[in-house]
């Protein structure tokens, strides 16, 4: 079985934060440096304390293998609760860890070569690559050595350790499978011909995010060859460094820097400043490029299995794709808002090492885990291991898997259960076996506990943030809904349509689909009817955007509390709702 070729961690960080910490408990460092230095290594404060945190594990590009399963699962029984969370980021997330404890935790990463430096804070976060580079159809050819090398020279960088603000790469294998344009830089790999010869490099996206308030990326110049991919990055993080807000924490992004400068002239700042990098660190900068790793040989091992077990069919359809390597498919598994338990874990460890013929699996982009290189007349065996474990859920591709982030399970500055009503809606989605009507393929819901876009709901089909609504005196959990966004190369922005009480999203969401059956033309699926419907071509009853929001008018009327006491207690809780917040962790 394949080791991990790099080792992400250091043992030494994990004393240093021991050491901090008795140092805070002793009035020795204020809060506030503490904080910035618990960030920087990976320590996401919990909900309204300052005891408990939340450890963030970067996993560069995704590549995690059997025995780094097997330590979070070990981790997360011993400090955590039982479970871990992937994240829309490629990340692992270990909660409600006790401060004192997190130096353990830390120490335990790096023992298997993993890390949460610069998981948080004003630094570069982990650097994401598509679960799917190396095997797509639609790839020209693998970005993942390229993410992995970016990665390598910006961990623990001094250039990347106190920035304006969090700043954040994306590569992804072609314009499907991927976020290239709603981050600070988004790479997608292109070749082209010249002088003879075929040469490698990308297009590079600059100023795209997701929050209070989004922008959708700017592509940087026709082409930017391999040889100025390092330049161009090391350039990018150069002028925001400069020029980014730091006064100001709501707009000091960098696409606020982008929009404010406007396009062209940020464009030709980065062009100037990378001539500059090129010539005066030439010697010094070198990308280091590690060979793509041969794929291991796997003997067939599903010759006492039934071919087809029950449920196999449908998780078939939502959860697989085949790879542009014949005989082999890539295994997408459907996680409840990302949530896996400690038995999950160490049961993916095992598939692993059983299944996949290059050893290790990935995180994907939708809080999911995907096993690559499965050799096709093994699905049948890895779906019955599936079902033994609680991962056989079908729905992965499709609209039946919802993101949320983690809301007010955490976070301080939710204001709603986005954890736990995207988990709602997908077990309603696969209990009306949504998951496999094809005019919702291709359909996104994400939901976010607040305007933040932890859960990327501005570019969702149907998104949802968290707020708070109000009948009389009673307050109940809210959500604003947009339609529309969307992430591929036309990428967009969702347009908001109006506000859902939370007890309401699930009736709405239906109500909305069975609009789309009534209406749709011939072929057309729920996303492109969508936007169809929102450039005013609609016909029959929905002629446009305006023609659903009356639609859903009556779905979404609030009752008095003596109506309906439930509708004014959010999903997961117990007691009356409240729009609590406290000092958000996305910045040091």
């Amino acid at each position: 079985m394949p080791k991990p070729k790099i080792n992400w961690g250091k043992l030494e960080e994990a004393e240093k934060f021991a050491e901090m910490v008795k140092l805070f408990r002793r009035g020795k460092i204020n809060r506030d440096d503490f904080r910035r230095f618990r960030l920087q290594h990976g320590a996401y404060g919990s909900r309204m304390t300052d005891d408990y945190s939340m450890v963030r594990v970067k996993v560069p590009a995704g590549e995690v293998y059997p025995e780094q399963l097997e330590r979070l699962a070990q981790l997360s029984e011993g400090f955590s609760i039982g479970s871990a969370h992937v994240s829309t980021r490629q990340n692992f997330q270990l909660h409600w860890i006790a401060l004192e404890d997190v130096s353990e935790v830390m120490r335990g990463l790096a023992e298997v070569g993993m890390t949460s430096r610069e998981a948080c804070g004003n630094s570069v976060r982990n650097i994401m690559c598509s679960p799917l580079a190396g095997v797509c159809t639609q790839e020209v050819f693998d970005p993942t050595p390229y993410a992995l090398a970016t990665a390598k020279f910006l961990l623990r960088n001094p250039m990347n350790q106190s920035l304006p603000r969090k700043f954040k790469l994306n590569f992804t294998c072609c314009e499907k499978h991927g976020m290239a344009r709603i981050v600070d830089i988004g790479l997608i790999p292109q070749k082209i011909d010249a002088d003879g010869k075929t040469h490698n490099g990308f297009k590079i996206f600059l100023g795209g995010g997701l929050g209070a308030q989004s922008f959708v990326g700017h592509q940087l110049e026709e082409f930017t060859s391999e040889e100025d991919l390092l330049y161009t990055i090391i350039s990018v993080i150069r002028v925001y460094d400069r020029m980014g807000n730091r006064e100001n924490m709501a707009r000091n992004r960098m696409r606020y820097l982008v929009n404010e400068l406007g396009w062209e002239k940020f464009q030709n700042i980065v062009l100037k400043e990378r001539a500059m990098v090129r010539a005066t660190q030439s010697v010094v900068v070198k990308l280091e490029l590690d060979k793509i790793p041969e794929v291991l040989g796997k003997m067939s091992i599903s010759s006492d299995t039934p071919s087809k077990p029950e449920g196999f069919s449908r998780w078939m359809k939502s959860n697989v794709i085949s790879q542009k390597q014949n005989g082999y498919s890539s295994v997408f598994l459907t996680l409840e808002s990302g949530d896996v338990t400690s038995n999950q874990l160490r049961a993916m460890a095992e598939i692993a090492r059983e299944f996949s013929a290059e050893g290790r699996a990935r995180t994907g982009f939708l809080q999911d885990m995907v096993f690559r290189w499965i050799k096709d007349e093994d699905l049948p065996k890895l779906y019955s291991k599936l079902l033994e474990v609680g991962l056989a859920n079908p729905g992965a591709l499709t609209m039946a898997s919802v993101i949320g982030c983690s809301g007010t399970t955490s976070c301080n500055l939710a204001l709603t259960n986005s954890h736990r009503i995207a988990k709602e809606i997908q077990r309603k989605f696969l209990e009306l076996k949504l998951d496999v009507d094809d005019d919702l393929r291709d359909a996104t819901i994400k939901i976010s506990g607040c305007p933040n876009s932890c859960g990327q709901h501005e570019i969702a089909t149907i998104g949802f943030y968290g707020g708070g609504g109000r009948m009389g005196k009673e307050m109940y959990p809210l959500y604003s809904m947009s339609l529309g966004g969307r992430s591929d190369e036309q990428a967009m922005l969702g347009l908001t349509c109006m506000k859902v009480p939370a007890k309401r999203v699930i009736p709405a969401i239906l109500k909305i689909i069975e609009i789309f059956k009534s209406d749709k033309k011939n072929g057309e699926t729920l996303d492109s009817w969508i936007h169809r419907v929102i450039d005013n071509n609609g016909n029959n009853g929905v002629k446009s955007f305006n023609d659903i929001k009356e639609i859903l008018k009556p779905v979404v009327v609030a009752p008095t509390i003596e109506e309906d006491k439930d509708f004014y207690v959010d999903y997961g809780n117990d007691g009356s709702y409240h729009a609590r917040t406290g000092r958000g962790e996305c910045a040091a």
